[in-house]
């Protein structure tokens, strides 16, 4: 099989891991133009220091000893097969960076044979690239489950980013849909993972000559629908591998019903997006603006609402808390208030030191005024004389949202 078709097949089998965003081009060149857009396989990911990079990502096969119900990649799946070899990878990387389609790799596979030599086939990719190839790029590797703690160790020190997925929040749900894989098999080598990264930072602190380990931290990803696990089920979980495992990031993934006839699966016509959305809403709320996952859902209610955003719905919940003075009020208590952001707190707390801020003036910092005007005060007078009431609130609110959204559509 030629190399182009082996990029199209094991890029679109590595689409459905979402801890690395795909944003692929697909632009052609013309006549005096310079490069060309790559569709297959190129997307972006963040690094360490928050740089936006493109990044080649791939499997190095999809051929896969295992059964997951939800996942393309089965065994018993009927898909063709192929796979690369390392030299491959690793050519295909450094001609991809020297043309300026890409800024680093993202490596993923199906387990082929055992954990340990699947590891050890993407931890010989990363130290070709570093050692013979002296690329200095960025590199994501998938840290595979069962794979021995040795291998991951080694692993750590050749990339920036190592992730282990859970894919199936629930041990039962694991069980049930991946029978081939264990709790304790995920769940050790991030801890291990989370471990060394806090001693690695330690370390480089008294030498900088030590090598870093996973410098841009790891991550995991969540299956969201595929299993009956509620949104408190995922949240609860998230917040633990935030504060466990020193975890960079958990990534949603809506489930896509892209295998037929397992009686295991739910029978969905398409991928639950907008509650993957509320997922990733509610967990930019326990990651930067200091909630805790009792305060935005709990197991008497244990789905995120469709009509309202996790923050606009806990503050109809705690309207005691509100008003808010914009000119008086903590950093902490901007955060609470819907549509103020982490940056527009700040610029409000930086602003008002010269003036007292006004409605008008709370647009120019990107507060997102229908939102917030229910909940604050500016020198004491509310927005258009509104009633904290929850019912009046939420359907003015919806009301508008609707006009809005009609308006954008016409």
């Amino acid at each position: 099989m030629d190399i182009l078709k082996k990029i199209e097949i094991l890029s679109g089998a590595a689409k459905y891991d979402v801890s690395c965003s795909s944003s692929g081009s697909d632009r052609p060149n013309v006549n005096g133009g310079i490069g060309n857009g790559a569709k297959a396989g190129i997307c972006h990911s963040w690094s360490d220091d928050g740089r936006c990079i493109s990044l080649l990502k791939i499997l190095f096969t999809n051929f896969c000893i295992y059964d997951c119900a939800y996942c393309i990649n089965r065994k018993s799946n009927d898909i063709e097969r192929t796979g690369f070899t390392v030299d491959e990878i690793v050519n295909l990387t450094i001609n991809f960076y020297k043309r300026n389609y890409i800024e680093g790799l993202f490596l993923s596979s199906g387990i082929i044979k055992s954990p340990d030599f699947t590891m050890e086939k993407l931890i010989t990719v990363a130290k070709k690239l570093r050692t013979e190839q002296n690329f200095n790029g960025y590199i994501h590797l998938k840290a595979i489950p069962g794979a021995s703690i040795e291998l991951i160790k080694s692993a750590g020190f050749y990339v920036d980013r190592l992730s282990v997925n859970i894919e199936i929040p629930s041990d039962n749900g694991l069980k049930l849909l991946a029978p081939d894989k264990k709790k304790d098999d995920i769940l050790k080598p991030m801890s291990f993972i989370g471990q060394n990264i806090l001693l690695n930072k330690e370390e480089r602190k008294e030498n900088r000559k030590i090598n870093s380990f996973v410098g841009a931290g790891q991550s995991t990803q969540l299956i969201v629908g595929a299993s009956p696990d509620s949104d408190y089920d995922i949240m609860f979980l998230s917040n633990n591998l935030y504060k466990k495992f020193n975890m960079k990031r958990v990534y949603y993934s809506a489930y896509v019903p892209i295998v037929n006839n397992d009686k295991r699966l739910p029978v969905i016509l398409k991928p639950p997006l907008k509650r993957e959305h509320r997922l990733y809403q509610a967990d930019w709320l326990l990651r930067f603006y200091k909630f805790n996952v009792e305060e935005i859902i709990d197991k008497n209610n244990p789905f995120f609402d469709d009509d309202l955003d996790p923050k606009f719905y806990w503050a109809l919940k705690n309207l005691h808390f509100f008003p808010v003075e914009i000119n008086k009020a903590d950093y902490n208590t901007l955060l609470r208030v819907p549509g103020i952001g982490v940056k527009s707190a700040q610029r409000i707390i930086s602003s008002r030191k010269f003036n007292f801020l006004r409605f008008e003036d709370l647009k120019k910092i990107g507060i997102v005024l229908k939102r917030a005007k229910y909940f604050i005060t500016c020198n004491g007078k509310l927005f258009d004389r509104l009633d904290l009431n929850e019912v009046k609130i939420k359907n003015s609110f919806l009301l508008e949202d609707k006009s809005n959204e009609q308006l954008f559509l016409f």
